[in-house]
This record gives C-alpha cells, sequence and structure tokens, in this order.
C-alpha cells in the first residue's frame, strides 16, 4: 500500500505559520502540487517568493479571509485554475485564545466556533463538491478526495481557560466524524488530527510570554519533549495517502503520550 502523495493537489490553509506551513511544505517535497492559503499575504510571499498565475511549478499561494463564503469559493476557483483538481484538503488554520467561563459577556467561544468550527466546515463542503464531480469521471474504486482537520487535546481535556478552545476543538472533532459518514459513498475520506505537545505558531506565542510554560508542558509528556511541527506533517502524509485508504471520521492523537497521563497534571494545548 503506497504512502505516496506524488502528483496530488492538496490545499493547505493556516500555510503562512507553523503547522500549516510545515504540512504544505512536506507536501511538495514529497512531489504533491500545492496551494499555501493563509490571510498573510506577506508571510506567504515571504516564504514562498512571488508565485505568478503563469508559473508552471507545483506550488502556488491564496490570501483572505475564510471566514467569508466567497473568499472560500475565491479559493477553490485558484486552485482549479493553477492545477485543475483538487485531491486533498488540509484544515489548518486555527486559532487560540483564553475565555473567561463566567463572563456572559465573553464572546471567545463564538469567535473560535466561527474560526475552527465554521470555517473548516464550510472549507469541507465546497471542496468535497469539486472532489465528487472529479469523481463522477474516475473509476469507481478510485478514491475521490482526502480531507484532514486539525484539532487538539483539548477536546477531551478541562481547563476553564480554555473553554473556547476546548469546545471548538470537539466541534471539529464531531464534524469530522459526521463528515466522514456523509462523504464515504463519495469515496472521500475525512479524518482528524488531535495536536497535543507540536510547536505550532499558537504554541510558540505562549511559551514566548511564559517561559515556564515549557517546562509544565515538557514535565507532563512522557516522551519529554515538544514535538516539531514536521513530525505532524508525516501524520498528515499518511492520512492524505492511499495507506489510510480504510480510514475515515478518525481522530489521531498526537501528543507525546499526553492525554496518558492524569489531566490535573498536563496541560490541554
Amino acid at each position: 500500500m503506497s504512502f505516496s502523495i506524488t502528483g496530488k493537489t492538496a490545499v493547505v490553509t493556516g500555510a503562512a505559520n507553523g503547522v500549516g506551513l510545515a504540512v504544505a511544505r512536506h507536501f511538495v517535497a514529497r512531489g504533491a502540487n500545492v496551494m499555501f492559503a493563509d490571510m498573510d499575504e506577506e508571510k506567504l510571499v515571504k516564504e514562498l517568493g512571488e508565485v505568478g498565475d503563469d508559473d508552471e511549478g507545483t506550488t502556488g499561494y491564496f490570501h483572505g479571509d475564510l471566514r467569508e463564503k466567497l473568499t472560500v469559493a475565491n479559493l477553490l476557483s485558484a486552485t482549479i485554475d493553477r492545477f485543475d483538481r483538487v485531491d486533498i484538503l488540509v484544515n489548518a488554520s486555527r486559532q487560540m485564545m483564553a475565555a473567561d467561563p463566567l463572563n456572559a459577556d465573553d464572546d471567545a467561544v463564538t469567535t473560535l466556533l466561527n474560526q475552527n468550527l465554521i470555517t473548516s466546515l464550510r472549507l469541507t463542503q465546497v471542496f468535497a463538491k469539486r472532489m465528487i464531480k472529479q469523481a463522477a469521471k474516475q473509476e469507481e474504486e478510485t478514491p475521490a478526495g482526502s480531507i484532514i482537520n486539525l484539532s487538539s487535546i483539548a477536546a477531551r481535556r478541562t481547563q476553564p481557560d480554555l473553554l473556547a478552545y476546548s469546545v471548538s476543538s470537539a466541534a471539529v472533532d464531531q464534524m469530522t466524524r459526521s463528515m466522514a459518514v456523509a462523504l464515504a459513498p463519495h469515496r472521500i475520506r475525512v479524518n482528524a488530527i488531535a495536536l497535543g505537545s507540536v510547536m505550532s505558531a499558537s504554541l510558540k506565542g505562549a511559551l514566548a510570554e511564559n517561559e515556564e510554560f515549557r517546562e509544565e508542558i515538557v514535565g507532563s509528556t512522557p516522551l519529554s519533549r515538544i514535538a516539531s511541527p514536521t513530525e505532524l506533517a508525516d501524520v498528515a502524509q499518511f492520512l492524505a495517502s492511499d495507506g489510510s485508504g480504510f480510514m475515515t471520521g478518525q481522530i489521531l492523537t498526537v501528543d507525546g503520550g499526553r492525554t496518558l497521563v492524569d489531566a490535573a497534571d498536563a496541560p490541554a494545548h
């Protein structure tokens, strides 16, 4: 069974920083055509250089606010214009913020549901329709597409100040399972990766503000370290490839064993 993604076309959101950038770079290195999507055009240009519409290369970039319906449609159009098809969608654009669980005026839950759940759901719906259209021209047993969501172990751990992040992560997990069942008849697989101790962009920011947080994470992680984003990219490749062809609706945990220890002693991020 092949773990190759050579020649496939992938769209990776949140691709200007951290995990999203690592996944997108990894896919390019493994021979995929990749559309890097993010709000931060300056960072995309810095990472990729100026990529023109007439460029025959294997990378492209798209910038815009994917919380907007029109932007999602434009991303699909840009991908098809450049690469003619889409086989893989990685929903890596996500946000983390603290929340006051006793403040009825705190909008963090609404904000993170919109950013982490609704955006990924809408992208999944729009890109799945394109994958279904493509599949109509293929042999019936040929895989039609793979969709990978980024979630967090916060979905299963309780920290009151991460209420919004935990709720949105749990929602992403359930959306993954629901869409996996809905899209299975169309030969599209939907899985998720639950992040723990991975050096994401948000975790870098948290560590920069509180160095003791690093010791807390490492001390509560059985493997005693924080993983590199490139390690998660390997997991994403597995889920994108035919090597995971009989897997759908699964939430793979990449956390160094943190969810195996006492929740009271382990941060949820």
